[in-house]
């Protein structure tokens, strides 16, 4: 029995009836950070000694390698939808099953951690790696409705903010920990092909924090959410498939695709900086501290910028940063400063969209089909983003690296011109014939705007959270 559901589901949310202190972060947002910090510093260890590992000490191919790298997005692609609509299922007791499926979806992570330790041929690496994000699929548009859930309207820029610093700081722990194993193990980095025992005690740490996470779920996040109403019906399978038909949804789910196809994974970007700046091989596991910590310090404000100024211009914002984290890649600048540089971009980038389009997508869909429409807004960035790395490994085998960044980097300007077309306001004449009650800016009355996520409505509400 979970200790947080004995306080939790044994009757349904009640309002709050007491003073609310304004802009407070609910308690499920910070326990849910707390499990994603801890799983991020297990699987950031391995992220971060993985490439270097697979390209210098297994001679796998920059095409071989980008196959692997979209496997993790791939896998997690194909059953995130599944988990997004059997998380909107209800149990006995009248709750949806957010906390279920994404206590699954963690679980699996953390089996795949010890495997690590049997495997040392690629095919089986492959597998190992299909199976852990085949947990991330499961447990994440189901973590994210439940901090929609949980979290008033006009806030959720914030929350999610908020959700994605701690996990980026597990992010930026977890290389540093690998790092530290690494030296304390005393082993080699594998150019060579040598030993490996230093990367068997990463995998065997990355394991123990793993299983800390779950535990951290199973017994501090609620079972129930207060924004889960537990008299409205759980959405049939063909409701779930049928959600692209808010227009709301549609035009954001075209757009996280079309960027996705022009975004270079974070393995690919940091051997390229590595390589073409130059940079020690022995430093190589720290090369996503940087991107970390950009993450980290500007989640939040930019979190909070996105419910004043809207989470679609930030979001499109946050793709021009990465487009100049691509030009000065491709500069002729080198050393240190260009390396701060570049990580600073990129996890800027990184703070400006991944938790604002999260926002954005819940703000699209109604309460009781709030993890399927996440998990089709997450499905269709990861698959473009499997096909890009499948794209950008084969393009980098052909013409070399840098040149395949610079045919990324020119895609991407276009695909954002194009996101800033389709994302573009609605003309206030046009809102206001269609709703009258749209013209009311979203943050007025957060209650109103939650109540009112209802397919025709969503859209309304997604078009009036875009005027400044």
């Amino acid at each position: 029995m979970y200790v947080a559901d004995s306080r939790s589901s044994k009757a349904p949310a009640a309002p709050a009836t007491g003073p609310v202190r304004r802009g407070a972060v609910p308690g499920t947002v910070l326990a849910l950070g707390a499990v994603s910090l801890v799983t991020d510093v297990s699987s950031e260890m391995v992220t971060a000694v993985l490439p270097l590992y697979l390209l210098t000490g297994l001679g796998l191919s920059p095409l071989g390698f980008g196959l692997l790298d979209g496997i993790q997005n791939g896998f997690s692609a194909l059953v995130r939808l599944a988990g997004g609509h059997l998380a909107d299922r209800r149990g006995r007791d009248g709750a949806t099953r957010h906390k279920a499926v994404a206590a699954v979806g963690y679980g699996l992570s953390a089996l795949c951690r010890p495997l690590l330790l049997l495997v040392h041929t690629v095919p089986l690496i492959g597998a190992v790696i299909a199976v852990d994000r085949t947990g991330k699929g499961l447990r994440t548009a189901p973590r994210d409705a439940m901090i929609s859930l949980a979290t008033e309207p006009a806030h959720r820029g914030r929350a999610f903010g908020v959700h994605r610093a701690m996990d980026t700081a597990g992010a930026l722990l977890g290389p540093l920990t690998a790092f530290l194993v690494l030296r304390l193990a005393g082993g080699p980095l594998l150019a060579d092909g040598g030993e490996r025992h230093g990367y068997d005690a990463v995998f065997t740490v990355s394991s123990c924090v793993a299983v800390l996470g779950v535990l951290i779920l199973l017994l501090f996040v609620p079972n129930r959410q207060a924004g889960d109403d537990p008299s409205t019906p759980a959405p049939a399978l063909r409701d779930s498939l049928t959600l692209l038909r808010l227009p709301g949804l549609r035009r954001l789910t075209a757009c996280a695709v079309l960027l996705g196809l022009t975004t270079v994974s974070d393995s690919f970007l940091y051997l390229l900086v590595q390589r073409r700046l130059h940079l020690s091989v022995d430093l190589f596991p720290l090369l996503p501290l940087g991107t970390a910590a950009g993450f980290l310090l500007l989640a939040v404000p930019l979190g909070a910028l996105a419910d004043r100024i809207g989470r679609h211009r930030l979001f499109l914002a946050g793709h021009a940063v990465l487009l100049l984290a691509y030009g000065v890649l491709l500069s002729p600048l080198r050393g240190l400063p260009a390396v701060v540089c570049v990580l600073a971009l990129h996890g800027a980038f990184y703070a400006a969209t991944d938790g604002v389009l999260a926002a954005a997508a819940a703000d699209a869909v109604p309460p009781e089909q709030r993890g399927a429409g996440l998990a089709l807004v997450g499905t269709g960035q990861a698959l473009a983003r499997f096909a890009c790395s499948l794209l950008f490994g084969a393009l980098w085998g052909v013409i070399g690296g840098p040149a395949a960044l610079g045919w990324s980097a020119g895609a991407l300007a276009l695909c954002v011109l194009g996101a800033a077309l389709v994302l573009r306001p609605a003309a206030p004449a046009a809102v206001s014939a269609a709703d009258p009650a749209a013209a009311v800016p979203v943050v007025a009355d957060p209650a109103a705007a939650e109540s009112a996520a209802v397919p025709a409505p969503a859209e309304s509400v997604a078009s009036a959270e875009e005027k400044p």
